[in-house]
């Protein structure tokens, strides 16, 4: 009786913790300007132009964009993020209320849906060119369980501003449900879009981007992992060459399965790496859904280097405003250490690696092992 007790008082103060997290939600943002301060009278704001690939179904809902049901085509489409002058790294600065004020927040305006694949590639080419030879890189960015299209392009936006990278950014927006309560409605949304994967592999193809670089966090990591193990096993992994770095973020995926997917992927890619903090508090709490099977983003560093990958414990990082499950954005440090890594993928390379270890961590209070 008493472990029912337990487990009862257990799933009360998780309840009520949903319950406190929905009712703070902030509200989504896409396409509301402000009629006092327009974004465009904002000079000093930073324009950071988003690109959408979306398993989500369009809304006529104010401020979404798209909805958390699953679409059974894929969605293209961009944004335009204004980024305050006034912003701090680090920092998401969220309008908790409507409009946003650009002076001092976030706002998202501009979107646009692209009706064919040519269109949207066309647009992507014509930001490309804006970037001098070099650096025309695409960042794919995979977003976790529990997001909006509003808190993905954000999150996104402020990673772009804060690392510093050089290339164009694109979201692989899955359709999450954006609910604490309905993990499994994420998982199975992220289990259903790895098919979209080969397509959206096509259209970066298509475009003129000289590389592009993957970034995924928490459940979008397993979603990752899982197109990738497909591509493998049909051999499209990385057919066109282009490929240049490949960053999990807090990656919840079960540790066993995790060595499974990397049994089936050729994990001598020189750059892969796993971001990991043991203190996660979102992975404990996944680690207890799964059964007690630990998750790779709070795993032993070692561990996971002896599986082939570069392991990157953010454990000691304490200065992160988004907490310790997003730590590569809501710490200043992390996110320019990543920064430099994505803007100079030599800097990562096996051969160079033990050499410039020191430089690329800097003062910071990381630990990184690999093979």
């Amino acid at each position: 009786m008493k472990s029912k007790s337990c487990v009862a008082r257990w799933i009360f103060i998780l309840v009520a913790s949903f319950s406190l997290v929905s009712c703070s939600a902030p509200p989504q943002l896409i396409g509301i300007d402000n009629p006092k301060v327009p974004v465009a009278s904002v000079e000093t704001a930073v324009k950071q132009k988003v690109f959408l690939m979306t398993t989500r179904q369009s809304t006529e809902t104010v401020g979404a964009l798209f909805s958390d049901r699953r679409a059974p085509e894929l969605g293209l489409a961009s944004v335009q993020v204004s980024i305050p002058p006034t912003h701090v790294a680090g920092e998401l600065e969220r309008p908790k209320r409507l409009p946003p004020d650009p002076r001092t927040e976030f706002a998202v305006v501009e979107p646009t849906i692209y009706a064919t694949d040519a269109a949207f590639i066309a647009s992507v080419n014509q930001e490309l060119r804006k970037i001098p030879r070099g650096q025309r890189d695409i960042l794919l960015f995979v977003h976790g369980y529990n997001n909006t299209t509003s808190d993905a392009v954000l999150r996104l936006a402020q990673f772009v501003e804060d690392s510093g990278f050089q290339g164009v950014p694109i979201l692989f927006d899955w359709a999450s449900a954006a609910s604490l309560t309905r993990y499994v409605y994420d998982l199975n949304s992220a289990l259903i879009a790895r098919q979209r994967f080969p397509e959206i592999s096509a259209i970066m193809a298509r475009t003129n981007a000289e590389g592009y670089d993957v970034f995924a966090h928490s459940m979008g990591a397993f979603l990752t992992m899982e197109a990738m193990k497909d591509a493998a096993q049909t051999g499209r992994f990385n057919a066109a060459g282009r490929l240049q770095t490949i960053i999990l973020a807090s990656p919840d995926i079960d540790k066993d399965l995790f060595r499974s997917q990397l049994e089936q992927i050729d994990t001598k890619f020189d750059r892969f790496f796993v971001l990991l903090s043991e203190d996660d508090s979102a992975l404990n709490i996944s680690r207890r859904i799964a059964g007690g099977v630990p998750r790779v983003g709070a795993s032993n560093i070692d561990e996971l280097a002896a599986l082939g990958v570069i392991a990157i414990d953010l454990s000691k990082i304490g200065n992160s405003s988004s907490g310790s499950h997003s730590k590569f954005a809501g710490s200043p440090e992390v996110v320019q250490l990543i920064g430099n890594g994505l803007n100079d993928n030599s800097r990562f390379d096996r051969s160079q690696r033990a050499t410039q270890l020191d430089e690329i961590i800097g003062g910071i209070p990381v630990s990184i092992a690999f093979q």
